[in-house]
């Protein structure tokens, strides 16, 4: 199978359905970020350190995927075809959160995105989320889009932070405060 389609030479591209729309449009844009977080968290997983966590990561980046299948499609009679968003996410993120807090100490002052490349390329995709969030948010007030992603993305980077602590501490250099 060809890769290149020559379609989207024009600016446009496909959506799940078959219409088509600009490249810089809000719903590519969030999809696109979505994808984009999806490679920066296969990044991360790199790290040997992440090892424990993995399975969490494989989950994760298989709902960013679900997430941006729905983003990718605005034919309701395609729509029913898509794999279900995860209802239970941000709850499971919550829960890994809880997890690894347990091992950190408290949180007293905000941190520096520092310490070893694992923790910075959690940090680096804590900032990605975020950024994929606002691109969704963006999207939901010009049409509304599933709340649960909203939500979910929300919890994502704020684990993609506990991650960053988590690697950090678990490196032996724990957080590196910030000191204005």
């Amino acid at each position: 199978m060809r890769i290149y389609t020559r379609t989207g030479d024009d600016g446009t591209t496909g959506l799940f359905g078959g219409s088509r729309i600009g490249k810089d449009d809000l719903r590519i844009e969030a999809y696109g970020t979505l994808d984009e977080l999806n490679a920066v968290l296969g990044r991360l997983g790199t790290h040997h350190s992440v090892a424990p966590w993995s399975a969490h990561l494989t989950r994760i980046q298989g709902d960013l995927f679900a997430m941006g299948s729905h983003l990718a499609t605005t034919d309701t009679s395609f729509a029913n075809k898509l794999p279900a968003l995860d209802q239970d996410g941000d709850a499971k993120l919550e829960a890994w959160m809880d997890e690894m807090e347990a091992d950190l100490p408290a949180l007293t002052t905000f941190v520096l995105p520092s310490g070893p490349s694992s923790a910075v390329d959690a940090h680096v995709a804590r900032t990605v989320c975020r950024r994929a969030e606002r691109r969704c948010v963006a999207l939901n007030r010009a049409e509304s889009i599933d709340p649960l992603m909203l939500r979910q993305l929300n919890r994502l980077s704020d684990a993609l932070f506990m991650l960053g602590r988590w690697l950090a501490h678990e490196d032996g250099e724990g957080d590196v405060p910030w000191l204005p």
